[in-house]
């Protein structure tokens, strides 16, 4: 395979990547990414907390992701395709999968207080609003990226690129809504608690900031990504390595370490949520109604 694909216009060279990538760095992101995943999935199984699979997805397409770019950097400059694609949509993709299991930790935090009363949006539905635009911004992440990796002309790449933006944008009109709606929750709550809030005696509120810290971290990333792809495939963010480590792989790393460090299964588990075992079914069948890429069917 060569380093160059022709691809743009007959006769015009196309570059996969437009600098050497770092094997040192793709090697170290692999160890993070895989041990904080194996972690995540030690958690998840010990506790059974499966609304956590869809995180535990993220972190093996992370992990993947940046196997592809230390494939890719032992074959410089003769990069062959499947490498790059790999990386290329896996680390695109994997921030829809964290995003799912935070929209479903905050309905069980709302059903863990009582406090539906509180919330914008009923419980019974919020998983279903928040995971649908998750899903609409994973599917048009992966239509961009696939039309990118095949694009034969000028046009195509900059059909995939807009594509992958506008599913970027979705991903963070989402989640400023979700950050939005925890947050009068939040409010509502602590100006006048529901009687179980007061009287269960974990941290939910903690959990709350805890997802507040994820979905920033979340969305930083996601306007990186978006400012990089309107700059285009001359951009200065596409250019230098640099940036997707620092506002990417660092801050995905850290949302997923966040996530073990307070793992909702602390305050989230089958005897906490005992009695709103039908709500529950309610809550969780969103996610499976609406993203078909992993099957998630919890029963407590």
């Amino acid at each position: 395979m060569p380093s160059l694909i022709e691809r743009i216009v007959p006769g015009t060279k196309y570059l996969l990547y437009h600098y050497n990538p770092s094997k040192v760095a793709a090697i170290i992101f692999i160890a993070l990414f895989g041990i904080t995943t194996f972690l995540h999935i030690f958690q998840l199984s010990r506790k059974r907390t499966w609304y956590f699979i869809p995180f535990v997805v993220g972190g093996l397409f992370e992990t993947i992701g940046y196997v592809g770019r230390a494939l890719s950097a032992t074959q410089s400059p003769n990069w062959a395709l499947g490498p790059y694609i790999i990386q290329s949509l896996l680390i695109l993709l994997a921030p829809a999968f964290f995003a799912a299991s935070i929209y479903m930790v905050l309905g069980r935090i709302i059903l863990l207080t009582d406090g539906e009363s509180h919330s914008p949006i009923r419980v019974r539905w919020l998983t279903k609003v928040f995971v649908l635009g998750d899903v609409i911004s994973f599917l048009a992440q992966s239509a961009g990226g696939g039309m990118l990796a095949k694009a034969k002309d000028n046009s195509g790449v900059k059909l995939g690129q807009n594509i992958i933006t506008a599913g970027l944008g979705i991903q963070v009109v989402f989640f400023g809504l979700f950050i939005i709606v925890a947050g009068i929750f939040n409010y509502r709550l602590r100006a006048v608690p529901s009687l179980r809030s007061k009287q269960i005696s974990v941290p939910w509120q903690s959990y709350l900031f805890v997802l507040y810290g994820a979905s920033f971290l979340i969305m930083i990333r996601s306007v990186f990504r978006i400012v990089e792809y309107v700059m285009g495939q001359d951009g200065y963010l596409l250019d230098h390595e640099i940036f997707l480590y620092i506002f990417d792989a660092t801050l995905m790393f850290c949302a997923m370490v966040l996530l073990n460090v307070y793992h909702p299964s602390r305050i989230i588990h089958k005897g906490s949520l005992e009695g709103h075992g039908r709500d529950l079914e309610s809550h969780d069948s969103g996610y499976a109604m609406a993203d078909q890429t992993v099957r998630v069917a919890p029963k407590y």
